[in-house]
């Protein structure tokens, strides 16, 4: 017997029903957007009824704002937590993105739904808030004498390089990321311990996957 699960509202449905329509989400609105992704089509890909998603999820919108909150929760863990790079090699390891990652889809639901009140809107402002904030953090731990302006100037830089590398369906990070290493250089000190020596090279680290990009 398949084994069953209560919903918020005490509705009784299959198990994993709430997994199988993120997963369809995550594919489908990547894939086709989420304007064009209807919810009939969405269900019949995640093999539930329309009920049962509404028991999920009140609405469409409710659940394109948690798509976007499950492709990066903690907020690039694979390069802001590592333990085993410098804070600048950290900056810099934020830049190495697969040429193969499609847009970043913070930025691709924002447009899509030209909304800026819509749930998803608002969580896509509040994760490039967070990005920003934790390059900041870097920043000031690799010595920056504004932290804060670096952070900004790297969080543009990364998403721009996500567009362009959409739109000219080429690589942009690795300029994006050369600018990048000229800025850091730039904002921190001569004097800092932070600053590399002359035989680490430009980042001193292996590609990381990175979450949401």
């Amino acid at each position: 017997m398949t084994e069953l699960e209560k919903g918020p509202l005490g509705q009784r449905r299959g198990r994993g029903a709430r997994e199988r329509i993120l997963s369809a989400s995550q594919q489908l609105f990547r894939e086709q957007g989420i304007n064009r992704t209807g919810m009939d089509h969405l269900c019949a890909v995640a093999q539930v009824s329309k009920r049962t998603a509404y028991q999920h999820f009140t609405n469409k919108d409710e659940l394109v704002a948690e798509y976007l909150r499950r492709f990066d929760p903690d907020v690039m863990p694979g390069v802001f937590d590592r333990t085993d790079l410098t804070p600048r090699e950290r900056l810099l390891a934020a830049f190495e993105i697969p040429a193969s990652m499609p847009l970043c889809p913070y930025i691709a639901a924002a447009v899509e739904l030209h909304d800026p009140q819509h749930p998803a809107s608002q969580y896509a402002r509040d994760y490039k808030t967070a990005i920003a904030a934790r390059l900041t953090e870097t920043a000031r731990e690799a010595g920056a004498t504004d932290p804060e302006q670096l952070g900004e100037q790297l969080a543009l830089l990364i998403d721009g390089a996500s567009v362009r590398t959409r739109v000219l369906d080429s690589e942009s990070f690795p300029t994006a990321a050369a600018i990048a290493a000229v800025l850091i250089d730039n904002a921190i000190p001569a004097s800092s311990p932070q600053q590399p020596s002359d035989d680490r090279g430009t980042t001193g680290s292996a590609p990381v996957p990175v979450g949401g990009q």
